[in-house]
């Protein structure tokens, strides 16, 4: 401790002395972050803030960047590490590092120094050189051992905080950056502890980060987490240890502090490290080479992680196959496994455990998500376990109701099928039919449904059980489902009923019908005969054709036909009367209807037959008529075309060019003109030829129609082929003349040329060699676009020679002179362009160099100047001048380089020049020469300017503080307060310029540090000036501080002083105001100043308030702080004091006086307010403005809605002036009451004028934004449709496939969006209905605009399915083509291999032979593709016939070279194969040969199979011999036969019978080693197969035995339950099993005889399995007598209940018990037949065994007599609590209905239970006569109930008669509303006839509208007689109110009843007249119709041809 205290004595001193040290300044900036350098007493402060440790770490952290003090270094470093030891005694090791770290960069900061100054002198430092390599080598590794640390902690702790942040979508990716701003500090902290933080600060300052920083830290303190050494600061800097030491922290709190594990020996408590190291030895106790002792190294070989993964989920990780030294695998596999499998993010890799010092922390936090995981696992298996107990509930409840739901289901379904059958109105259609169906449903009512209703009653009764069930149970009432309620099947029996009447109505309308039908077929009859007598005379006039044989004979027929069509329509109309009257018949459904029927065909049949013959006569004469005029319009085509030929025989051709073009223009006006023509002869042939191809009958003859046309066809083809010829020849012509031409042209322009290149020389200087490359450059352009024209012109002459038309003399020669003359032009033009780029390329080398040499000689002049500057800014301004020299020189290096380069590149004649490489010599050494003295230069300036600057700031800041010191030397502190706060403002200004001087000094210490360190020739004055002014700083700053404490003492006191007197003033203004406030008025204007003046003060009263607290404050601190003026100070408070005690007094007296002020000031006034405003909004509401567009309705809906808010808001002030009587009663001079009711009701009337007004507009306003949306949607459907109009206009029929697939696609797309745009459009035309059928204003419009969108969307639609058609055929056409072109060059392919042989040569026929074959096969494959094809050309000739010919020839010529092929290879392969037989059957014996010897190879190795999978591998690999033997068999058999046929030579059969019998006999030798091969392996198949067989059924034994055996058998109930059903599922699995097991022992006994080593090991594994099997049995057996002994007793105790619940529970629960007992009968009595067997086998504990049979069997008996007896005696109780709960629920059920059925109120009804009743009484005697212990109680339960069951049938009883006779009065004026309501809708609806009628003009529609009207009074007329005659009744029933009630309603509704019969009787008086108006109008226009008729006729007669 003393050494301690003495380095602390000395870190002091140190620090008190730095600021009179050389280097303070240097130490200032360094510590400039943490301290003040402006206070000298800065490090004490920060000293007494740490204790003597902390202290010492903290300020030798500060210094260690400032160590150059010199001389101190050696004693600070030796303080250092000595810290650095005791730190690491007392928990500092992390400070410790860090200085470490700090001291090692110190170090090698130290060697680098002298280093670089090793050539300086010694005097010169002073830094203490000795120090050993061996200190070094530790500080370099502990700093190396920390930084790995470091990085593992920051990766490892980076992850975990991003696996919670990830909850709340946030990340990190640098731990100690972006926890900076302490937001993601607070997320996590949010996340980890489930609790809100304070909200973070926004902003990304300092001063925001560490306010954020200390919302995180200062929670984890309220959290108690202790933090030590961490402050915000030290996050907010990054600081890396301290960022992970929190980090560690709070995963110690909120990770593994919640980890308690308590040890089972003495129930010690551990820590959470502890624990958690507990529970991993724990949960890897067991497992080989895991031994977990630490989290460091225990964990490097991954074995430990894998292993607890193990533990919780074997089936992810094999362990077993693990090893110690893979430690990087496992490290990978647990990581990985935990990450997919288990979630678990991956916090560390493996390169940072399996390292020889792994990080502790690093593992701890990765080992507690593992722990965290699996117990929330474990919690989530108990969890699953609780929710199976209830479904199993559930399940048992959902059977109770099962029953019913049955039983309900099958009465509406039998409901529902009544009603579908007899609400079938299909009756038969005969009397007697309608008869028998009558009598059926006679039957159906008066049997079948009384026994569905007796059905129905039972169901009530078993809902009513059920419902008691459940709540004897305390389970949820049972509601049945929606459709299964009482009430809906009340609903469907009624609706059964409904369907009874309406059958029974429609029998007697069916009656009536059949009566009606017999009259209409009398008349039919009638009718029939006479027209059918008309309709045959009409017949046989139609049917003759005398049309004639020419024009005028055809027209007259057709006129004298079109009369008698007149005649034949005009009888139509009373074939219609005939019809309608079969159709009637038909439509009621006539017995006889066949008959009429036929009879009705048969006209119908006359009269088509009579139409179709006047149809067909007129289609023959208009044929007639058609065919005559295309014979005369043929006559006129042939004249034509005759003068036509006459002009195309000229033979003239033109003299010259323009002569030509002339005629060929007159050529293509003729050829158009013919054209034209031949269109026109074409329409006239196909309308002449269509004569000849229709059926039937024909005009003319087909020979003279074809005749005609072929003439005028061969005429026009003529004239065409005269047309062609002429326009051939004079092209000709033509062409020739232009080529003459072109050519005179080529050589005028050659010989220009060439003189122009042969006259210009090569340039003096580089402009001009640049002006003649421009002039050459133009020239080449000029031969480029020159030569394709003569190329072009050549090509003309040579195709004319080629074509030896007329005139081609002298061409040949011609063309062969412009070739040599252009060639001699190109060569010139070359060699022009060579000389000018040689010219170019010196020209603008000299220039370059040149201009360089210049620059050069310039910037040599300013770099060698001797001007450095007078001053600071001119010094400045030649340093900027000269850094852009510097720039100038770097860059123009490279062009010193180049200018080298481009002399070496320059031609010989100019390179080899003297003065060229003199002068670029001299030019590179004057630039080498700039170099140097510019840099030189550069120093020079900034040494200037550095010291020019460090004077003028040091002066400048020297004026400053002489200034300074003199006024603050001067500066009295005055006592006035505004002197005192003028000084402190000259402060406040004097702060800021001490800071920005702060900062000019800290740059001169800076600037002078640097000319020290570099040497400066000024050195000693400039220290000298530094020392001055820093010692001039430190006074000036001691004095203002001085100064300032004490001005700042006077003004507050000044201050108080102030604000004392201010309040003072205040409180009395205040008071004098009140004073002055009195009521003088008596309107409400005055009484509400008064009240605002008086609200006014009290806010003024509530602000002063805290003022008075405040200055109460003030004044006892600065009486304490001042205790000489203590009386002057707190006197002006007390005077304060009692001046506002004396305001807050008459404040409250005012308030009281005004208490009951201005109520009826307050009414005028709003009165007068709301009418003014009542008269403003219906102005406003009864506009008449319409919208003219969207934005105009939404604008004006939207005021009106604003409207109506407004009126809303003032709805409250309306119910507040209405309810005004209330609230002036108790006033003291009230308004009178004459003139208060005035002004209301003109109130009520304004309001409810104003609501009315609103509504109507509001239904305008809502129908014109509604169109103007349509109009909306309107405007776009029509742009829809212009898009597609246009899409559908520009479109082109593409050529190939891919562009037909293209366009067929596209125009998919454009169909799917042309039917998303049309169900837009039909949207709108949809919306536009409906608004027209809701009669909008708008209607005529929106028809218009609706009809225009649906025709032209319907046109669009038919368009695109047009063209889609088209682009399909062209598809398949185009898809064909290319596949036939496809084939064709895979057929010529291959007719070129098949004939090309002379690659066949070299090779052997073998070789030639099997690739033939293989063409062969490639060919007969290839031949389904050609079948493909010709089947798809068949198609397209079928489905296409216009493309027939194209198709056909494209097959024809397909098939041809397919023919070509086949016969070709057919040919060849045939040669091959008799030039090679022999020898192929040679070369097949020999490879057969050779695969029969790899096989004896095979076979000789013998290997039997080490396990099951060797050998059945063995077996595979034999199969696959075997199935090759079979084949080699087969094909030898082949080459048998191919040798019996081969030519019978010598030397070939010998070969060939060589090779034959060595393979025969090869194969005969192969057979039976194959068959021992087989049996040698099927055994050993057979032992292996046995052998795994026991293993697995030992494992299976071994693995069910524990559970068998287990000593468990529950402590509760369900416990022994659970246990007895997993018993009973073992037992299951073992009978289940059991055939297994024999057929093991059976096989493995059949094995174990075999003597070999496999056989003693299955001997042994049999003994085994059977011991196992035997002990597994018996441990079952045993363990299920135990369960059942342990549930009998945890039954007895479970049946100690007594209420009606636990009796239910406990019956369930027998129920259960007996089924139990039942099924363990099958297992009792296979026990006892085995213990049978196992006495006949004479078992050697037979007695044993038969004992403990004996002994289960009495056991089973009396455990069944036990359970009936307990059965019985709890079904007893159980009835018992039933019948008890039944009669309470009935006795209050019966006295909740007795006040109902004596109350006096009508219109109620009772519950029908006599069921219940029933049920109960029944259920009494039942128990009586049972014999029940409490018979006598039951007995007056049951006669207290049936006598308050009488007493309510009797209350029933009179309030039955009671509600009957109110029930009629009800009923009168229900159907006296309901007339009046029909009354009304007739009058409402006249108006709609006015409106028919005057908007129609059909007088036959307004009459049958009025018939309907008065049709549906006639239908009031029984419902006002049934009233009256009601009335009548009950007149003389009730008297008094009750009876002027009735009269008055009475009168009220034959009032109404009596204005509608006028009203309908002036309407139908209107009707008629306009009836009769509109047919005297139609009348006279008919006349008038007629009249002009005629009148045309007369003046337009038709004059003759």
């Amino acid at each position: 401790m003393q050494a301690h205290s003495g380095r602390v004595q000395a870190a002091t001193g140190l620090c008190c002395a730095l600021p009179y040290c050389s280097h303070f300044w240097a130490v200032s900036r360094a510590l400039s972050v943490c301290v003040d350098v402006c206070n000298d007493c800065a490090w004490v402060h920060v000293i007494r803030k740490r204790n003597a440790l902390e202290s010492e770490a903290w300020i030798l952290k500060l210094l260690y960047p400032a160590l150059n003090i010199g001389a101190h270094r050696g004693k600070l470093m030796r303080a250092a590490h000595s810290l650095m030891e005791a730190q690491a005694h007392t928990g500092l090791l992390e400070e410790a590092d860090a200085m470490a770290n700090a001291s090692t960069d110190l170090d090698n900061a130290e060697a680098q120094r002298q280093l670089n100054n090793n050539n300086r002198p010694a005097s010169t430092g002073f830094w203490e050189t000795q120090s050993t390599s061996t200190k070094l080598f530790e500080c370099s590794r502990i700093k190396a051992l920390a930084d790995e640390r470091d990085a593992v902690q920051k990766k490892t702790f980076t992850k975990w905080v991003n696996s919670h942040l990830s909850r709340v979508s946030c990340r990190i990716s640098d731990l100690y950056n972006d926890l900076r701003d302490g937001y993601m500090l607070i997320r996590l902290l949010e996340v980890l502890s489930g609790e809100l933080l304070p909200r973070p600060t926004r902003g990304r300052m300092r001063i925001h980060c560490l306010e954020n920083v200390d919302k995180a830290l200062q929670f984890l303190k309220e959290q108690r987490v202790h933090l030590e050494n961490v402050g915000s600061h030290d996050i907010v800097d990054g600081n890396h240890r301290l960022t992970l030491g929190l980090i560690w922290t709070i995963i110690l709190r909120f990770q593994i502090q919640v980890i308690k594990i308590e040890t089972e020996d003495n129930r010690e408590t551990r820590s959470a490290k502890d624990a958690l190291l507990l529970w991993c030895q724990m949960k890897t106790a067991g497992y080989p080479e895991v031994n977990i002792h630490n989290f460091t190294n225990c964990w490097r070989d991954g074995l430990a992680f894998n292993a607890l993964i193990h533990r919780h989920r074997p089936d992810l990780i094999e362990f077993h196959k693990l090893t110690r030294s893979n430690a990087t695998h496992n490290l990978q596999q647990a990581f990985n496994t935990a990450e997919q499998s288990l979630g678990l993010t991956k916090l560390l890799d493996p390169e940072d455990v399996n390292t020889e010092n792994p990080d502790e922390k690093s593992i701890i936090t990765y080992v507690v998500s593992y722990y965290h995981y699996f117990s929330k696992m474990k919690a989530l298996i108990v969890e699953g376990k609780r929710v199976g107990k209830v479904l199993d509930s559930a399940i048992e409840a959902d059977k109770i109701v099962h029953r019913y739901e049955a039983l309900a289901s099958d009465l509406l379904e039998w409901i529902e099928k009544t009603i579908s059958i007899i609400s079938n109105q299909k009756f038969a259609n005969s009397l007697s039919g309608v008869q028998q169906q009558l009598q059926a449903f006679t039957t159906y009512c008066t049997i079948e449904k009384p026994i569905k209703f007796q059905e129905k009653g039972n169901l009530e009764v078993l809902l009513f059980t059920i419902q008691s069930k459940l709540r004897a149970n305390n389970q949820k009432p049972y509601v049945p489902h929606d459709g299964k309620l009482i009430s809906d099947i009340n609903k469907a029996w009624e609706r059964l009923e409904k369907a009874e009447h309406e059958r029974g109505v429609a029998l007697r309308k069916e009656l009536i019908r059949q009566e009606k039908l017999e009259l209409l077929a009398q008349r039919f009859d009638h009718k029939t005969t006479m027209r059918q007598a008309w309709l045959n005379e009409n017949q046989r006039l139609v049917s003759q054709d005398n049309f004639g044989y020419d024009l005028p004979a055809v027209e007259a027929a057709m006129k004298k036909h079109e009369a008698i069509e007149a005649d034949i329509l005009s009888y139509e109309e009373r074939i219609s009367v005939v019809l309608e009257l079969a159709t009637e018949m038909e439509t009621e459904g006539y017995y006889d209807i066949r008959r009429i029927s036929a009879r009705k065909e048969n006209i119908l049949g006359q009269w088509t037959l009579l139409k179709k013959l006047v149809v067909g006569r007129k289609a023959r004469l208009e044929k007639n008529l058609a065919l005559q005029k295309t014979f005369q319009e043929m006559v006129y085509m042939i004249d034509w075309m005759e003068e036509m030929q006459i002009k195309l025989l000229s033979k003239d051709y033109g003299k010259h060019l323009l002569e030509v073009e002339d005629m060929l223009q007159k050529q293509s006006l003729q050829e158009a003109d013919i054209s034209i023509q031949a269109d026109r002869v074409q329409s006239l042939n196909t309308s002449a030829l269509k004569f000849t191809t229709i059926e039937g009958y024909q005009p003319c003859d087909p020979q003279v129609i074809c005749n005609r046309v072929s003439h005028v066809t061969t005429c026009l083809e003529e004239l065409k082929q005269l047309a062609a010829t002429r326009r051939s020849e004079l092209e000709d012509s033509r062409q020739l003349w232009a080529f003459f031409q072109e050519v005179e042209e080529s050589e005028a322009w050659i010989r220009e040329k060439t003189s122009i290149l042969a006259t210009q020389g090569c340039g003096k200087d580089l402009s001009s060699v640049l002006r003649l490359l421009q002039k050459h450059k133009t020239v080449a352009g000029e031969l480029l676009a020159r030569r394709t024209l003569l190329q072009q012109t050549m090509k003309k002459g040579k195709e004319i020679l080629t074509e030896k038309s007329f005139g081609t003399a002298g061409i040949q020669e011609r063309l062969m002179e412009v070739k040599a003359e252009w060639k001699r032009l190109e060569e010139q033009a070359a060699l022009r362009l060579c000389n000018l780029q040689e010219a170019l390329d010196f020209f603008q080398f000299s220039t370059e160099m040149d201009d360089l040499f210049a620059w050069l000689q310039d910037s040599y002049r300013l770099v060698s100047s001797e001007d450095f500057g007078h001053d600071e800014y001119s010094t400045q301004s030649l340093l900027k001048k000269h850094k852009g020299v510097r720039d100038s020189v770097d860059k123009h290096r490279v062009l010193v380089v180049s200018l080298r380069k481009h002399m070496v590149a320059l031609p010989v004649q100019y390179r080899e020049l003297d003065e060229v490489r003199a002068r670029m010599a001299e030019m590179e050494q004057l630039y080498t020469e700039v170099a140097e003295v510019a840099v030189l230069r550069q120093q020079w300036l900034h040494d200037a300017l550095a010291v020019y600057h460090m004077f003028s700031e040091v002066n400048a800041c020297e004026l400053w503080i002489d200034e300074k010191e003199q006024w603050l030397n001067k500066m009295d502190v005055p006592e006035r307060l505004e002197d005192v706060e003028v000084i402190a403002h000259r402060f406040e200004s004097l702060d800021q310029e001490m800071n920005s001087l702060m900062g000019r000094i800290l740059d001169v210490n800076q600037i002078v540090q640097q000319l020290l360190d570099s040497g400066h020739p000024s050195s000693t004055e400039v220290r000298g000036c530094q020392d001055h002014l820093n010692s001039r700083w430190n006074s000036i700053v001691e004095l203002v501080e001085q100064k300032k404490d004490h001005l700042d003492s006077i003004l507050r006191i000044q201050n108080y002083l102030l604000e004392c007197t201010e309040i003072k003033s205040q409180i009395q203004e205040k008071r004098k105001a009140i004073d002055a406030t009195q009521y003088v008025g008596s309107d409400l204007g005055s009484v509400m100043a008064l009240q605002r003046r008086l609200s006014t003060m009290e806010g003024a009263l509530a602000v002063l308030e805290p003022k008075l607290l405040h200055l109460q404050e003030e004044a006892e601190e600065l009486a304490t702080s001042h205790p000489e003026k203590t009386v002057e100070l707190l006197v002006p408070f007390e005077g304060i004091s009692v001046e506002w005690e004396e305001l807050k007094r008459t404040l409250q007296g005012c308030e009281d006086s005004l208490t009951v002020a201005g109520r009826l000031q307050q009414f005028i006034q709003d009165l007068d307010s709301f009418l003014t405003w009542l008269v403003q909004t219906q102005t406003a509401a009864a506009s008449d403005e319409l919208p003219n567009a969207l934005e105009d309705a939404e604008r004006l809906i939207n005021q009106h809605a604003a409207l109506k808010e407004e009126i809303s808001r003032f709805e409250e002030d309306y119910e507040r002036l209405q309810a005004v009587n209330e609230l002036l009663e108790p006033e003291e001079a009230p308004l009178p009451h004459g003139a208060l009711q005035q002004w209301l009701h003109k109130l009520d009337v304004g309001w409810n004028k104003l609501l009315e007004m609103w509504e109507s507009r509001r239904e305008v306003l809502v129908q014109a934004h509604i169109f103007h949306l349509f109009l909306r949607d309107v405007k776009q459907a029509e742009a829809f449709l212009n898009n597609q109009e246009s899409a559908l206009a520009h479109v082109e029929l593409p050529t190939t496939v891919e562009t037909v697939e293209a366009a067929i696609k596209k125009h998919k797309d454009f169909t799917t969006t042309m039917e998303l745009n049309l169900h837009r459009i039909k949207a709108v035309i949809e919306a536009g209905e409906s608004l027209i059928s809701q009669n909008n204003i708008y209607s005529e419009r929106i028809r218009e605009r609706v009809d225009l969108l649906a025709n032209r969307g319907n046109q669009n639609r038919e368009l695109a399915q047009q063209w889609l058609h088209k682009l399909n055929d062209q598809w398949e056409l185009q898809r064909f083509l290319q596949d036939c072109h496809e084939i064709g060059d895979w057929v010529a392919e291959k007719m070129l291999m098949a004939g090309d042989s002379s690659r066949d040569e070299s090779q052997k026929l073998h070789k030639k032979w099997l690739k033939h074959q293989t063409f062969m096969a490639e060919l007969a494959q290839n031949k389904e593709w050609l079948d493909k094809i010709q089947k798809e050309g068949q198609r397209l000739i079928a489905e296409k016939p216009e493309l027939s010919s194209l198709v056909r020839q494209k097959l024809e010529e397909i098939d041809r070279c397919w023919k070509d092929l086949e016969s070709s290879t057919q040919e060849k392969a045939r040669q091959l194969f008799e030039s090679s037989r022999a020898e192929l059957l040679v070369q097949s014996f020999s490879s057969l040969d050779q695969r029969l010897e790899t096989l004896e190879d095979q076979l000789a190795r013998v290997d039997h199979g080490r396990d099951l999978t060797s050998v059945n591998k063995q077996l595979k690999k034999l199969q696959t011999m075997e199935c090759q033997m079979e084949d080699w068999y087969k094909e030898v058999g082949e080459l048998q036969a191919q040798a019996a046929s081969i030519p019978h030579e010598a030397e070939v059969m010998e070969k060939v019978s060589e090779k034959q019998a060595g393979v025969e006999t090869r194969i005969v030798r192969l057979i039976e080693p194959l068959k021992e091969r087989r049996r040698i392996l099927l055994a050993s198949k057979e032992v292996h197969q046995v052998a795994r067989d026991i293993e697995d059924e030992i494992l299976w034994i071994q693995e069910h035995l524990p559970l068998a055996s287990s000593q468990e058998h529950g402590a509760s109930l369900q416990a022994v339950q659970q246990l007895m059903k997993k018993n009973q599922t073992l037992q299951r699995e073992l009978h289940g099993h059991r055939s297994r097991i024999e057929d093991v022992l059976e096989r493995a006994g059949l094995v174990s005889s075999l003597r070999s080593v496999e056989g003693d090991n299955i001997r042994a594994g049999l003994q085994q399995l059977q011991q196992l099997w035997e002990a597994l049995w018996t441990e079952t057996e045993r363990r299920q007598l135990t369960l059942d002994a342990m549930y009998q007793a945890q039954q007895y105790y479970c049946d100690l209940a007594e209420d009606e619940t636990s009796t239910l529970q406990l019956l369930k629960k027998q129920l259960a018990l007996e089924q139990t007992i039942e099924d363990y009968a099958e297992t009792i009595g296979l026990l006892s037949q085995q213990c049978r067997q196992l006495l006949e086998l004479g078992h050697p504990d037979c007695e044993q065994i038969s004992k403990r049979q004996s002994q289960m069997d009495r056991l089973y008996v009396s455990l069944k007599d036990l359970v009936e007896e307990r059965k019985s005696r709890l079904e007893q109780q159980y009835w018992l609590f039933q019948l008890h709960r039944e009669v309470d629920e009935l006795e209050q059920w019966i006295a909740q209905r007795e006040l109902v059925a004596s109350s006096t109120e009508l219109g109620q009804d009772y519950e029908h239970v006599t069921e219940r009743v029933t049920a109960v009484n029944q259920m009494v005697d039942e128990l009586i006569d049972y014999g029940h212990t409490d018979a006598a109680t039951i007995a007056e339960w049951k006669d207290g109930v049936n006598e308050a069951w009488a007493d309510l049938l009797e209350l029933m009883e009179t309030r039955g008669q009671m509600l009957a006779a109110s029930h009629q009065l009800h009923k009168f004026f229900s159907d006296s509303r309901e007339v009046l309501a029909q009354i009304e809708d007739k009058l409402r609806r006249l108006p709609e006839v006015h409106a028919c009628q005057g908007g129609s003009s059909n007088t036959s529609s307004l009459q049958r509208l009025m018939q309907a009207f008065e049709h549906d009074i006639q239908l009031l007329v029984a419902q006002v007689r049934q009233l009256q005659e009601s009335a009548a009744q009950l007149r003389t029933v009730y008297a008094g109110e009750k009876a002027e009630a009735i009269a008055l309603q009475e009168h009220e509704v034959m009032q109404a009843w009596k204005e509608l019969l006028i009203s309908c009787e002036d309407c139908r008086m209107q009707i008629t007249t306009a009836t009769d108006k509109l047919r005297f109008f139609g009348m006279v226009r008919d006349q008038l119709m007629w009249m002009d008729s005629i009148i045309c006729q007369i003046g337009t007669g038709e004059k003759p041809r």
